[in-house]
């Protein structure tokens, strides 16, 4: 079989972000015995990745499709099984943009509070966050999720947007650190994003983790390699992938969709977290 992805991304942003290098290598890795592969289009909006779809259905050049990214009112999915194409989605708990889908759940929500919570244990009481698209649904799960988690610890917290790349993190943080409440600790929602976040502390003096603590979502090489090394949410993202092919596998073979809930992220600690400077 091969498993078709499509990636959505502005042409100014360079490159394959971390998480989808990482995701799709565990899939290759899962289908290399069986000669299968991942068929991969990058393109720059939904109309092109419709027109994808509808490609690979009338050629049969893909066997099933997973979907990633999804927003409110997400059509793809639908429109992949209106083309008679099994689809696996990569979701949270609770999505429901149409029944009977097969469902790869990432708990967001949970891995958050998760952060937030060991900020807290640090002793931070003003905890900044750079969050991804405000369009996509896991970013809304974990903006839900940051509000909660400070308000039940009675702590500030202060939020920049993004959009994944290393540059918005740089600019994300610089807002964050002029704010008059200034965050001792700041979350990322990816690594691209936390390394931007780290180059601006570098280039303007600020000390990590003693004035600044830095924690990167989905742990990858960027972290590793940073100086300091980024502390991180670490999920298996190579072993997500496989997790995806299993699950196509099962479709394929004509059994019913399921929900398979992935496991929560480990939190890696690093040389960017720390106690807060006294203050």
């Amino acid at each position: 079989m091969s498993i078709g992805m499509v990636l959505r991304r502005s042409p100014h942003l360079p490159g394959v972000e971390p998480f989808y290098s990482e995701f799709i290598a565990g899939m290759e890795d899962a289908l290399r015995d069986s000669g299968d592969s991942v068929v991969l289009h990058i393109v720059p909006g939904l109309e092109e990745e419709l027109e994808s779809y509808r490609r690979w259905a009338a050629s049969g050049h893909v066997s099933a499709v997973v979907v990633r990214d999804i927003v409110a009112g997400d059509v793809r999915a639908e429109v992949l099984r209106g083309l008679g194409l099994p689809v696996l989605v990569l979701g949270d708990p609770g999505y429901t943009e149409g029944e009977g889908i097969a469902t790869l759940q990432v708990d967001n929500f949970g891995a958050m509070t998760q952060a937030v919570e060991f900020a807290v244990g640090l002793g931070h009481r003003v905890i900044g966050r750079v969050a991804g698209p405000a369009h996509l649904l896991h970013t809304g799960v974990r903006s839900r999720s940051f509000q909660e988690a400070v308000a039940a610890h009675d702590v500030i917290g202060l939020t920049a947007v993004g959009d994944y790349s290393e540059v918005s993190g740089s600019l994300a943080v610089e807002k964050l650190w002029r704010d008059p409440h200034r965050p001792t600790m700041i979350i990322f929602d990816n690594d691209a994003m936390a390394v931007g976040g780290l180059g601006f502390a570098i280039r303007n003096g600020v000390r990590v983790p003693d004035e600044l603590s830095m924690l990167a979502w989905d742990d990858s090489i960027l972290c590793r390699l940073s100086e300091p090394a980024l502390s991180a949410m670490r999920r298996d993202i190579h072993a997500l992938g496989a997790t995806a092919v299993d699950i196509v596998g099962e479709l394929l073979a004509g059994r019913s969709p399921v929900a398979r809930l992935a496991p929560l992220p480990r939190l890696i600690v690093r040389g960017t977290t720390g106690s807060p400077p006294r203050r």
